[in-house]
């Protein structure tokens, strides 16, 4: 197994002062120093990107390994695999620590939203705040909401489960929208929110919400000030992934930076080594329908050529991902929003909208991107062919990024390419029991587990 050590850039006393708590709902961690006696949040504020770390590889594993991209072959991490209650047996490695940072990246958000002076400050807090009830309730559904830096534990409701549609209205849009009116377009910060992120991931939000017109609106504003902002497509495919190739990416908007040697609170194999088959769970990760997947593009490109996307997604031996190469390994950042998965939303929402011949456009800077016929509408014809054609590009181009399982749930088209009945219970992920003991049953299980 491989073990992970991890480090961003953040104040050492700022790592020793932010202590692990006894149990995960315990999420009052000392912030550097009582808010009142602070004058500088800058500290808090890293703390709470900082704690985005321990999302990364549940993320990965919940978005590959549950859907059709990869796979598990060793019991009980086969229950990714399974739709049934079993899966719960993941706690420990993937729920817990996931559930446990984001709330504490929300609390340190929140001390810096309550508490400082900096509207560039509050700005980024708002971002990673939405980002991480964003990352919860595409896991959890309905979860708890905490927008207090000092709630009191003596309080029970604090742990009572919110909707996800009232998350959505009252945390999330909102504070992604005082993001983009706080935030600057550019110069970029690798690892730093900009208003471009915000605004794409306001856009995401509104896709998942099924609100075309509005995502329509968010996604519009990044894709047309992209290239002022310095974000641009990369010419090729291979120059995405890799640390080699982090510094001055002009595709990723953002990013969670990480570098090797401060743990965080996910210690177990990493992202790249779940994809690349470096652990003995899954020495051979690839799903051989993502192969199949691939073929059919080349099979129904009119140049027939070569998706030039697959040699960077598949091995030779067709058993793994060589995406985030073993080189460099812990040191991979995970991309969190990239130019091409905005242009392929800002894609879909166009054709929702009835401009298809639009969204051809957007589109086809995609597929041309991995070297392949440009699509026209004399083939896709109708909006449901724009739609599938739109499907079969995220997947390709986003494989093992941690997007196809909310892909496929998003669109509503699990059933169609998983090619079984999944009982929608099983869309969403179980809540850790340790928050359900801790709460004496406050905190509710989900459905079906």
């Amino acid at each position: 197994m491989i073990k992970k050590m991890k480090k961003i850039n953040v104040i050492l006393g700022l790592l020793l002062l932010i202590t692990a708590c006894d149990n995960n709902l315990e999420q009052f961690p000392p912030n550097i120093a009582s808010s009142n006696s602070l004058t500088d949040f800058g500290g808090v504020l890293n703390g709470a990107y900082y704690y985005q770390l321990a999302s990364v590889t549940p993320m990965a594993v919940m978005g590959d390994f549950r859907a059709d991209n990869a796979h598990m072959t060793e019991s009980p991490y086969t229950e990714f695999d399974q739709f049934t209650p079993n899966l719960v047996a993941m706690n420990n490695q993937f729920f817990g620590p996931f559930y446990s940072a984001l709330y504490k990246s929300i609390l340190s958000a929140n001390n810096v939203i309550e508490n400082s002076k900096d509207a560039i400050q509050v700005g980024e807090a708002k971002f990673v705040r939405a980002l991480s009830y964003f990352k919860l309730v595409l896991v959890f559904g309905d979860v708890p909401v905490n927008l207090s830096p000092s709630p009191s534990p003596s309080d029970p409701s604090i742990f009572e489960r919110q909707p996800v549609s009232s998350i959505y209205n009252e945390v999330i849009i909102p504070d992604l929208e005082a993001a983009i009116a706080a935030l600057v377009p550019s110069p970029r910060v690798a690892g730093r929110a900009s208003k471009y992120a915000a605004q794409g991931l306001l856009g995401k939000v509104y896709m998942h919400m099924g609100n075309f017109a509005l995502a329509e609106t968010n996604l519009a504003a990044v894709v047309n000030g992209a290239t002022a902002a310095g974000i641009i497509l990369k010419p090729s495919f291979t120059t995405i992934f890799g640390v080699a190739n982090e510094t001055n990416n002009t595709e990723v908007i953002f990013a969670t930076k990480i570098l090797s040697s401060v743990v965080d609170e996910y210690g177990f194999t990493e992202f790249w080594g779940w994809y690349g088959g470096l652990d003995t769970k899954s020495l051979a990760p690839l799903d051989a329908d993502l192969d199949a997947a691939f073929t059919a593009m080349e099979t129904a490109d009119t140049g027939a050529k070569t998706d030039l996307r697959r040699a960077v997604t598949i091995n030779a031996g067709k058993t793994a991902s060589p995406k985030f190469p073993q080189t460099g390994g812990a040191d991979h950042d995970w991309i969190e929003l990239r130019f091409a998965d905005v242009l392929l939303l800002y894609a879909e929402a166009l054709n929702e909208n009835g401009k298809s011949d639009e969204a051809l456009v957007q589109l086809n800077k995609v597929h041309t991107r991995a070297g392949l016929t440009a699509l026209t509408n004399a083939v896709l014809s109708t909006q449901a062919l724009v739609r599938q054609a739109i499907y079969n590009e995220r997947r390709l181009e986003l494989a093992f990024e941690g997007h196809r399982w909310f892909d496929l749930v998003r669109t509503g088209t699990v059933n169609a390419e998983m090619g079984q009945t999944v009982d929608s219970k099983y869309h969403i992920f179980p809540i850790p029991l340790s928050e359900i003991l801790a709460t004496n049953g406050v905190i509710t299980q989900n459905d079906g587990y």
